[in-house]
């Protein structure tokens, strides 16, 4: 039987899309090896097909709450990959140790446990963050991509088909949301973006995440023209969508490191998070700032009224959008 290492981690969409270059890292280092992911469901889904790990399951499952509760799981499948792990890796804080005596308990041989939050860590992006808990266990960690795979892409196109999208056009999709509302420059200024880009002989889709109707409504509202309204897609099919548009615009969120992961040409507003820290890492990546942000605490970001940072400038925008798509390359005709 095949020797196994085992991938904990907690964090949503885009913190997992931020582990990517350490997960292949630890894939190269460890190529005999098969992989099990423990992560948020649709996000490991995504990641299994696109052959990062062999398996997944959620993180939520009652066996891996057992591991962070301190006891066996029942489940006989990650007992089994756990009596045949060499190396557990959890990306979580785990300040009393329990988690990691318990892998090894399990049978973990080697056990990394850390939080890409810590103090202690020097790394300021947070994908290197990733990185620097387990440089022990790599040879070198660079910058990835995610290959979206041929049935994904494949299973877009028909959605796209089914939207009445004839792919004449260029295909500009905008995210006018976020996973924090705070995040978020206000629907009136997204308004002459929109325009501007149909102006410029884009076919625009907006998309709706779960958080984002009072922004797609807010907007709806005020277009002359309707735009192909992109929702209830799970990740792993949103990812083939994001591979088949020539441009992506949003703000800091999971599907903004997405589609830059993906390759597509990808423009993304940062308010009051730092770019420094969180910004997306992509071949064809523009990042656009407000004005500095101010709050000392995200508390103090919630309470802002006014919020400066999110004051985005329309014909800036535009003017990114036009510049990243000439080093960008089209996914639908490569």
């Amino acid at each position: 039987m095949s020797r196994t290492v085992l991938i904990l981690h907690p964090g949503g969409l885009g913190d997992l899309l931020l582990a990517l270059p350490a997960i292949r890292a630890l894939r190269e280092r460890f190529s005999s090896h098969q992989f099990l992911l423990y992560a948020q469901t649709q996000a490991a889904e995504l990641l299994h097909e696109c052959g990062f790990v062999d398996r997944w399951s959620s993180v939520e499952s009652t066996a891996c709450t057992a591991l962070f509760g301190g006891s066996s799981p029942d489940d006989p499948c990650l007992r089994d990959w756990l009596s045949r792990c060499d190396l557990a890796v959890a990306w979580t804080q785990d300040d009393a140790g329990v988690l990691a005596a318990t892998l090894k308990d399990c049978g973990a041989a080697a056990v990394v446990v850390g939080s890409p939050f810590a103090s202690t860590l020097s790394s300021v992006h947070q994908g290197d963050r990733f990185s620097e808990i387990i440089v022990r266990q790599v040879d070198k960690v660079s910058m990835t991509t995610l290959s979206v795979p041929k049935v994904l892409r494949t299973q877009a196109e028909s959605y796209l088909a089914s939207c009445g999208i004839a792919g004449r056009r260029p295909l500009a999709l905008v995210h006018p949301g976020s996973g924090s509302r705070h995040k978020c420059a206000a629907p009136e200024l997204l308004l002459p973006v929109l325009e501007g880009l149909e102006a410029k002989g884009f076919e625009l889709l907006l998309l709706e995440g779960p958080a984002d109707h009072e922004f797609v409504a807010q907007l709806l509202a005020h277009m002359a023209r309707r735009p192909v309204l992109v929702r209830g897609l799970s990740v792993p099919l949103l990812a083939g969508v994001l591979s088949r548009v020539d441009l992506f615009l949003g703000h800091d969120s999971g599907v903004t490191h997405l589609a830059a992961l993906v390759g597509t040409s990808t423009v993304a507003l940062f308010g009051p998070t730092d770019p420094a820290r969180w910004a997306p890492r992509g071949a064809a990546v523009t990042v656009i700032q407000g004005k500095p942000c101010g709050c000392p605490s995200w508390d103090a970001v919630r309470n802002c009224l006014e919020k400066p940072c999110l004051e985005f400038s329309a014909p800036a925008i535009l003017t990114a959008c036009r510049s990243v798509r000439t080093v960008g390359v089209n996914p639908r005709i490569s």
